[in-house]
């Protein structure tokens, strides 16, 4: 099978590790910088060039997209669309992922659990933010932050607000999410491949910090999903429309309640707490779909 993975760094652990896998399980993979793409249409035919050489078509691709490059991420992933090849993460599911609003819209539409979230065009009505998420402390995030960058915990109204009329000053675009007072400081990640949760830990941040992310010095350690956290992790990858995906979830007294659906998930962390084999998961998930047919 040949697959292509869409990484601006073959060197980073978890691009690596894919290709380790899938060359270990006989498949043909080539890491692609999917910055130095370009593409040309023409009636009834589509192609991609890369470092000035046509891309044959391949099987799959498994799109690692930064954050900084969605856009133009997305623009490849459709080309190949349009080529009609299978993608891991499909351009519409990597730009509803990306955007943290967009993405809870699609997933309370579909019923899933979330904390009390809130959105507007300005700073006027941060008071109404915050009564309706049920007031200070109450958490403010950048809409496409990663890593926990762009999170804040503000411990009263007015310090929320006047941090939401310092984002407003600068344009950018937050939301206030509810405080799950139970849950402070842990969370749980789920590794979903081809609808199945393959991996699962518990985050716990480090002390004096309300984020558990491992890039902001958490903790990490393997958990087994209780049925209905299960369920929440692989509806949420299903509705956004991802083949791979992470899911993070907050256990509050209500149940599980997603905070974020993450299109390329990094596997270094929770296959070091985890000791499971997430890469090789990712390789199975494809393979399994090219044995149905």
């Amino acid at each position: 099978m040949k697959i292509y993975l869409l990484t601006r760094n073959a060197n980073l652990y978890s691009s690596r590790r894919i290709l380790e896998v899938a060359r270990y399980r006989g498949h043909e993979i080539r890491a692609i910088d999917y910055m130095n793409c370009h593409f040309i249409l023409e009636k009834g035919n589509a192609k991609i060039i890369y470092n000035n050489e046509e891309l044959e078509k391949p099987d799959w691709i498994i799109p690692r997209i930064g954050a900084t490059y969605t856009n133009y991420g997305a623009t490849v992933i459709r080309q190949f669309e349009v080529m009609g090849v299978k993608t891991a993460v499909g351009s519409e599911a990597l730009i509803n992922s990306r955007n943290k609003f967009q993405c809870l819209q699609l997933l309370s539409m579909s019923g899933v659990r979330m904390p009390k979230t809130g959105f507007s065009s300005g700073s006027n009505s941060a008071k109404q933010l915050i009564d309706y998420v049920g007031g200070a402390p109450i958490i403010i995030k950048l809409l496409e932050g990663t890593h926990g960058l762009g999170v804040l915990l503000q411990e009263t109204e007015d310090a929320a607000k006047s941090v939401l009329d310092a984002f407003a000053q600068l344009g950018a675009r937050v939301m206030v999410q509810e405080f799950i007072k139970e849950s402070a400081g842990v969370d749980i990640r789920a590794i979903v491949a081809g609808g199945k949760v393959v991996a699962a830990m518990k985050r716990t941040a480090q002390e004096g910090e309300f984020r558990s992310n491992i890039h902001r010095g958490g903790v990490g350690e393997k958990v087994v999903l209780t049925p209905e956290q299960e369920d929440t992790a692989i509806r949420s990858a299903n509705v956004i429309g991802l083949g791979i995906a992470g899911v993070d979830m907050l256990i509050s007294d209500k149940g599980a309640l997603v905070i974020e659906v993450n299109s390329s998930p990094g596997i270094e962390g929770i296959e070091g707490y985890t000791q499971l084999d997430v890469a090789k998961e990712f390789i199975k998930f494809i393979e399994e779909d090219i044995n149905k047919k």
